[in-house]
């Protein structure tokens, strides 16, 4: 079995897609950027730290972490959850690319007590970069979407598998699930090299 270190709806229902057996824990990891941190490395180290922190709880069990972090030149963009800041963000974005960086992290304590310092887990990392044109978009264009998709749980104020495609010009990616928050593609291959799959 697997152990998702998430309590995102919207991973659980992508990992869902993969038709294996797996359950979800709180991973209880400080989501602080460090001083000057890019949001590539971002994502990259808190999929990490909550794939280590389940799975030195759950020594033997394979435990995937996951993050995403979008970037606006060079700006981390968060999670809205207002609708004054998701306007802001839209507004924002109007014209623009956005890259979304979506880190994985497959852990596992096999043997020994994992609260030890000496004691070093097998680590699976994997960063997918998805880049978003956003079309030229009016207040009213904002403001319609708003009203009939207000995604204020979502970094960038949209969401691709819904209304929000309608904001861009384009999508550049090798993984359509990754914009989602869990790239699919490269999760099923690490899961057969691990004998998950």
């Amino acid at each position: 079995m697997l152990i998702l270190a998430s309590t995102s709806i919207y991973r659980r229902e992508l990992l869902a897609r993969l038709n294996i057996d797996f359950r979800c824990e709180k991973p209880e990891v400080d989501e602080t950027p460090l001083q000057g941190e890019p949001p590539r490395t971002l994502a990259k180290r808190l999929a990490r730290e909550k794939s280590i922190a389940v799975a030195r709880r759950f020594p033997g069990f394979w435990v995937l972490g996951g993050d995403q972090v979008a970037d606006h030149a060079g700006t981390i963009i968060g999670k809205p959850g207002s609708l004054i800041a998701a306007r802001a963000q839209l507004q924002q974005f109007s014209g623009s690319s956005v890259a979304f960086y979506s880190a994985i992290c497959l852990s596992r304590f096999a043997s020994g007590d994992p609260a030890t310092a000496q004691t070093v887990p097998d680590v699976k990392p994997y960063l997918d970069t998805t880049s978003v044109k956003f079309r030229r978009l009016s207040a009213a264009d904002i403001e319609a979407y708003l009203n009939v998709e207000p995604a204020l749980d979502c970094a960038g104020s949209f969401k691709s598998e819904g209304l929000g495609i309608t904001l861009l010009d384009r999508i550049d990616s090798i993984d359509p699930t990754a914009l989602i928050g869990l790239p699919l593609i490269k999760l099923a291959s690490m899961l057969r090299e691990v004998g998950l799959a």
